[in-house]
Order: C-alpha cells, then structure tokens, then sequence
C-alpha cells in the first residue's frame, strides 16, 4: 500500500486589492526567462498597515519558503517582482522606522533586552486577558492570529544564520535546534502547533487561514522575513529573535494558565508549556552567546538590534490591540468568522 503524498505546497490566497491582484495575476503566468520583466503597480495611496499591501508582501516573500502549488518557480528570483516587493518593503519600514521613533544613543542593546525582561506585577494586556476572562472562542481566534508564524515558527529567523560568525552564529543554531525540534520531527515546534490546531478542531494546513487573518497578523510576520533576508538588517534580525525568546516564557506561562482554566486540550497546553521551559533557557544564550556576541564583533550594529527588539514590539502590539478592541466590541476580530 502506498502512503498517501504529503502536499508542502499551500494555494494562493485570494487577492485583497490593486497590489494582491497584480501579484496574484503574475504568478498565475509563467515567469520570464528572457527579459526583464516591468511590474506596473502604484504604492502612491498604499497603506503601510492595509490589508493589500501585506498580503501583497506576504506572497512575494513565501516564494522563498513553500512557494504555491501551481506556481512556476521562476517567480522566486524575478528582477521585476523583487523590485515591487523592494518598494513595498520600504513603505512598510519606513512606517515602522517612524513609529519606533529616535532611539536614545545612549541606550544599548543590553539595557533594552533587561528593559524587556521586567514583568509588571500587574500587567494588562492580550495574555492577562485571556488568562483572566478570555473565552476558548477568543482563543480559537487567537491560535488562527498565530499560525500564520507557528506553522512555519523558527524559519524566518535561521535567515540570519548565514550571516553570523562565531559565537553568535553557534549559539543561534543551537536556540534554532530546539525550535526545530532537536531532530526529531514529532517535536518541531511547527508540529507541535498543527497539533494544537487539530486539537482544537481547527485547520492545521500551512497558510490554511492566510484568507481569514487581517493584515496585522501578515505584518507582525513579514517584518521576520523583511529582516532575515537582508543582511544590513542582521542586527535588527538578532533583536527580533531576542525580544520573541525574551518575552516568549512569561506570555506562554500566562497562555497555560487560560488554557488549563478553560479545560483545553492537552496538546493546545503542551504546545505553550514547551516555550515555558525552552525559551526560559534559550533567553539567556541569546542575550550573552548571540547579542553579546554580535555586538562585541560588530558595535556598529547594537542600534540595530535596539531597533528591532522595538520594531517586534510596535507590530506585536497592533495584532494585540487589534484582537483587544474586537472582542471588546463583541465581535470577531478575524476577517471571516470562524465556522
């Protein structure tokens, strides 16, 4: 008996406006091979947050992971479609350059990292929330919100391995390792939430929701990728891995607490108890092996990492506040509700 195929490849989305369409419509054609190929489209009006502009992005960038069943891989290295995505990188960066503001030059990437590392004794917030008085459809929601990363958790940042040395670079794969599930499969974090998804009877296939989530869930996401594939942003790479493990324990630790309270499944609690103990751990190697590191050999870059411990905050909390402001008006705070 032959086992049934496992397909990697997920289907494009559904096109959100004039960028998503003209995306969608190029890569339902062959790419050229010949010639250069010019991508007429206007950012003139795009929104820097909107719905258009990040689904756009998020498709020009998972060229370079799964790639879309039926789509000619060509596309991946494309002069014109890189141009596009370049000019839509920018205007998202450039917004999230002006909402992280002047970084202090007296502020380094040490004190930002300890900064981070306070907990409030009464915090507020999306995980307080769903510890305290969250519902198990708010967390349904938010497993959705989610798995746009998890199922492809630890990928968008081993972009900036190849662009460590030493230290930095050993003590980085060894963090990466474990999300990868320390070379078993079964335990790759990625797997650990496809079986979260399953348990709590929702779709579990790669992008499967990408149609359902608003465009603060795409963007927290693209900002990873934005980062890793550019090596002038490897610093601000390093800071993004570093505030995800920093802030990682006490947010899961509140994520088990709600899920136990609502009796969930075992494995939705598994999945957040293993961040518990395993970024407890990888928190400190990131801040001595791989931001000491990095900033030791390259002092250049400590603003960069600054800028992107804040960059993760300014995008993480938008997808928080969005969420937060839904349910506070009772109602969904996906873009379709859930069936």
């Amino acid at each position: 008996m032959t086992a049934a195929p496992i397909y990697v490849e997920p289907r494009l989305p559904d096109p959100r406006g004039p960028l998503s369409l003209a995306v969608t419509e190029l890569l339902s054609e062959r790419a050229p091979a010949n010639h250069l190929l010019q991508v007429e489209a206007s950012l003139a009006d795009a929104d820097p947050y909107g719905l258009d502009l990040h689904l756009a992005l998020y498709i020009c960038y998972e060229l370079h992971y799964r790639g879309f069943a039926g789509v000619d891989t060509g596309w991946e290295w494309n002069a014109g479609l890189l141009h596009l995505r370049g000019r839509m990188e920018n205007t998202f960066l450039t917004e999230v350059r002006r909402q992280v503001g002047e970084i202090d030059p007296d502020v380094t990437a040490f004190d930002e990292m300890r900064e981070l590392a306070i907990e409030p004794a009464d915090g507020e917030g999306l995980s307080y929330h769903l510890r305290d008085k969250g519902t198990w459809e708010q967390m349904r929601e938010y497993f959705v919100h989610r798995s746009l990363y998890h199922l492809k958790e630890g990928d968008p940042h081993a972009w900036a391995i190849p662009r460590l040395v030493g230290q930095a670079k050993a003590a980085f794969v060894a963090v990466e390792y474990d999300e990868f599930g320390a070379g078993r499969g079964a335990r790759l974090h990625q797997q650990l939430f496809a079986d979260l998804l399953d348990a709590a009877d929702l779709d579990s296939s790669y992008l499967g929701y990408i149609d359902h989530v608003p465009a603060e869930a795409l963007a927290a996401v693209n900002l990873m990728s934005l980062f890793g594939l550019h090596r002038g942003l490897r610093g601000a790479a390093v800071g993004h891995f570093a505030s995800t493990e920093i802030t990682s324990p006490p947010g899961s630790q509140r994520l088990v607490a709600a899920l136990e309270r609502m009796g969930a499944p075992r494995p939705c609690i598994d999945f957040y108890a293993e961040h518990v103990e395993a970024d407890a751990v990888h928190e400190q190697v990131v801040r001595t092996d791989v931001v000491g590191d990095l900033v030791a050999r390259e002092p250049h870059l400590d603003r960069d990492v600054v800028f992107g411990i804040r960059a993760h905050a300014v995008v993480e909390d938008r997808l928080a506040e969005h969420m937060m402001s839904a349910w506070a008006d009772g109602t969904t705070s996906l873009r379709r509700p859930l069936e």
